[in-house]
């Protein structure tokens, strides 16, 4: 069974800025990995970038520097 942790989930409007967000933030090393949203939640796309809550401001910044457009920061249990 797995084990449900508090997680930052990072939500998108559309799947070209998933994409992009996964391609950015893997190349800078950045902890995380796309994810299907999760229920609790509703997004304009499918997918989201799930991370530990810790590092959130190293991955907004992360984003804002590359001008990708999140539209939510969620911290948790998934």
């Amino acid at each position: 069974m797995l084990r449900k942790t508090l997680s930052l989930i990072i939500t998108f409007d559309a799947t070209v800025q998933a994409m992009a967000a996964e391609s950015c933030l893997q190349a800078l090393g950045l902890p995380g990995r796309l994810i299907p949203v999760p229920r609790e939640i509703t997004a304009g796309c499918g997918l989201a970038w799930k991370a530990p809550p810790e590092a959130q401001e190293r991955l907004r910044a992360a984003l804002e520097n590359a001008n990708i457009p999140a539209s939510g920061y969620h911290v948790l249990m998934v």
